[in-house]
């Protein structure tokens, strides 16, 4: 059963932890290095390099400082390869998993996303956005950096089956969202958080009339109207009986034949 070194290494190391070593000694299997720590570093000539390896001693030599990623940790050696691992495993990726890559390469039917796997995900131009896309090309180019969900992993096929835009809101959320905006702005009792503002803004505001007052009202410009016909008819008539005084003072006054 693997165990873990003690505390205070199990902080300090993880798998895939990127170090600087030297070699202390070769063998016919692989190579020795120290790493600083209390049980040794050991490369496995399979992981001295990608390409085969027939002797050590044609890849390192003791004495040389080499770059090592732990692969595995034992509680008597820990397990070291000099091959950059991968950033994402195959036995890491999971369904429904949210991840960071770059676009590698476009195609009429979709996109090639490197996401630090054996082999990039296929994003398919249905799944770039919500929108109707013709080509990929339209919203994305080599070198692009996105986000995309895993949706299906083959690892027999050698497959990673990516989403863009699952991990974007959809247009009737993006809707309801604005939708929901303004009443945000209200505090929890209904209320505008800043009533002096708008006030300003509004001016000073006046009460609504109650049914009474406006009825007071109504009865107030009915008299004044009729007041004011009154006054028509009586200005009307006074200036018909001066008229009428006028012709008569002229008439007595005309000499007679």
């Amino acid at each position: 059963m693997e165990t873990l070194i003690d505390a205070a290494q199990e902080s300090a190391l993880k798998v895939k932890s990127h170090l600087q070593g030297k070699i202390t000694k070769t063998t016919l299997a692989g190579a020795i290095v120290d790493i600083g720590q209390n049980v040794p570093g050991v490369v496995h000539i399979s992981q001295l390099r990608a390409e085969p390896v027939n002797r050590v001693e044609d890849v390192v030599q003791a004495g040389q400082t080499v770059d090592v990623w732990v692969r595995r940790i034992r509680d008597d050696r820990i397990e070291l390869t000099m091959i950059e691992p991968l950033a994402m495993e195959w036995r890491e990726l999971k369904p429904k998993m949210v991840i960071k890559g770059k676009v590698a390469r476009l195609e009429s039917y979709g996109a090639f996303v490197d996401i630090g796997a054996e082999r990039p995900g296929l994003v398919h131009v249905s799944e770039i956005t919500h929108g109707y896309l013709k080509t990929p090309g339209e919203v994305l180019h080599e070198g692009d950096e996105v986000e995309a969900m895993v949706l299906e992993v083959n690892r027999r096929k050698k497959q990673i089956r990516l989403s863009i835009k699952a991990t974007q809101p959809k247009p009737e959320e993006i809707l309801a969202e604005a939708k929901a905006e303004p009443k945000r702005r209200r505090d929890k009792k209904g209320r505008n958080p800043r009533p002096e503002a708008e006030a300003v803004e509004a001016g000073p505001s006046t009460p609504d009339p109650t049914a009474m007052e406006i009825a007071w009202q109504e009865a107030m410009q009915r008299a004044e109207s009729k007041r004011g016909v009154k006054t028509k008819k009586t200005k009307v008539s006074s200036s018909r009986e001066q008229e009428d005084i006028l012709n008569r003072t002229l008439v007595n006054r005309l000499p007679t034949g």
